[in-house]
């Protein structure tokens, strides 16, 4: 089939990335991850929206116990680390 692994074509097996939170307290570490993100995004060409969560009601709510986090489409993608640009483009493939 041309249109195999085309996500306009309704092959749900496509990624599809709607947005992305960094949670963290905004110390050094999470600011690094946070611009990570968005190279990582833009080398990608990836647009989505890229939040920095550093309210930490919002952050208890996702349960985490260390930071920084990078939460994609809800779901926590990585925890207590700063993710190189190019893990998170691992990441998000």
């Amino acid at each position: 089939m041309a249109n195999e692994g085309c996500c306009c074509c309704g092959n749900s097996d496509a990624k599809v990335i709607s947005s992305i939170k960094v949670l963290g307290s905004g110390c050094t570490n999470c600011h690094k991850l946070h611009q990570n993100v968005i190279d990582a995004c833009a080398e990608i060409n990836l647009a989505t929206d890229i939040e920095f969560v550093t309210d930490m009601e919002k952050i208890a709510g996702y349960g985490v116990m260390s930071m920084p986090c990078i939460v994609i489409n809800e779901k926590i993608a990585s925890v207590g680390k700063v993710l190189s640009k190019d893990e998170i483009i691992k990441l998000l493939k």
